[in-house]
């Protein structure tokens, strides 16, 4: 298997909501390649889709178990601690839960963590050790 990832899913419990917060809320931009039920957002490299939870469990063939934490983060890397700041002060304002509020962490960065409006799990991480290409991208 090659080294790449394309495609996060993320199961929506209300597909307009989800859609609301990522598209107006953030101000990603959806592809034209979105569909009914499935929106697709380009970040770069790889593609975050919303899907309604129920239909992607079917899809699965799993029933869908909530958990308080599953072992997967995404995670947003900025360029300032500041920023981190300004982000998570958003995502709180549009509906997600701050779960851990940004601060000074073991690996030497600044980070917090927040649940979208379905529970899925982000980081919002200043890492002085790692540099950001001019699309953002990480540079390891």
């Amino acid at each position: 298997m090659r080294q790449k990832i394309n495609l996060i899913t993320l199961g929506t419990d209300n597909f307009e909501k989800s859609l609301g917060f990522y598209e107006n809320g953030l101000g990603w931009k959806k592809s034209d390649k979105s569909m009914d039920g499935l929106a697709l957002f380009d970040l770069g490299g790889i593609i975050l889709a919303l899907h309604p939870r129920q239909d992607l469990a079917d899809d699965t063939t799993l029933r869908y178990q909530p958990t308080t934490f599953s072992g997967l983060t995404i995670s947003h890397n900025t360029k300032s601690e500041k920023e981190v700041d300004e982000i998570l002060e958003m995502v709180e304002k549009l509906g997600a839960t701050i779960v851990k509020p940004a601060q000074k962490v073991y690996w030497g960065g600044y980070s917090g963590y927040f649940k979208d409006l379905d529970g899925h799990l982000f980081e919002v991480a200043y890492n002085p050790f790692w540099e950001l290409d001019e699309n953002d991208n990480v540079k390891l």
